[in-house]
């Protein structure tokens, strides 16, 4: 597993700003059980929106300094992987380049201990304007990607243009909701839908122990 180099520790008072794309996900997160300080943003579907979305948010003073992670669902790519599993994002990709995301092998561990049994996968994380499916995946697997979604690449590469002078955290964490033998196209996949949104209401303490760990003095 590799480690990127970390941002610059933010401020002890930096906020934590947790972004997702669509409804469900945003219920998911709204209803997960966990009493988290955090803002929940709902940014919209795809790139653009995301973009848009997340410039707006961390221009408000409250959030200039805010520690940026995406969250929501994604599509696996990686033959084996399954509706529930969880993607820890090494860096994210898009157009535009790739953006490092930091803490990654500490949002495993607290991951693993919040989501007992669920497989946690790490590596590049890679972004699209459109829904991919069948041999699409396939493509952007060559490319060294393990999951794709449309909206985290654009929501990090925005929060690091945007950051302070020493630098904005930022990370990804999704889960899988379908996978190359599990696509939601076919018929029975409503119980993988289930599962990886009941996965997603169940991470909010694992990213508040990942926040709550930048936060802290170095030694």
């Amino acid at each position: 597993m590799t480690e990127h180099p970390a941002a610059a520790r933010p401020p002890d008072t930096a906020p934590l700003l947790i972004a997702c794309a669509l409804g469900i996900e945003h219920l998911a997160l709204r209803t997960g059980g966990a009493r988290i300080p955090a803002t929940v943003l709902r940014t919209g579907m795809g790139p653009r929106a995301a973009e848009r979305a997340t410039g707006r948010a961390l221009a408000d003073p409250v959030l200039h300094e805010a520690v940026v992670l995406a969250t929501g669902f994604c599509a696996g790519l990686a033959p084996g992987m399954h509706p529930g599993d969880l993607v820890v994002a090494e860096e994210t990709r898009d157009t535009y380049g790739s953006t490092p995301c930091v803490g990654t092998e500490l949002l495993v561990k607290e991951l693993v201990r919040a989501v007992p049994g669920r497989t946690v996968h790490t590596g590049p994380l890679i972004g699209s304007d459109h829904v991919v499916r069948g041999p699409e995946r396939g493509d952007l697997l060559a490319t060294g990607a393990i999951a794709v979604d449309m909206e985290s690449a654009a929501t990090l590469r925005t929060a690091a243009a945007t950051g302070p002078a020493q630098g904005r955290p930022v990370a990804a964490v999704r889960v899988v909701v379908d996978s190359p033998e599990h696509e939601l196209v076919r018929i029975g996949t409503l119980r993988g839908g289930l599962s990886a949104f009941r996965v997603l209401r169940a991470v909010l303490p694992a990213f508040f122990e990942w926040h709550r760990s930048l936060l802290l003095p170095r030694r």
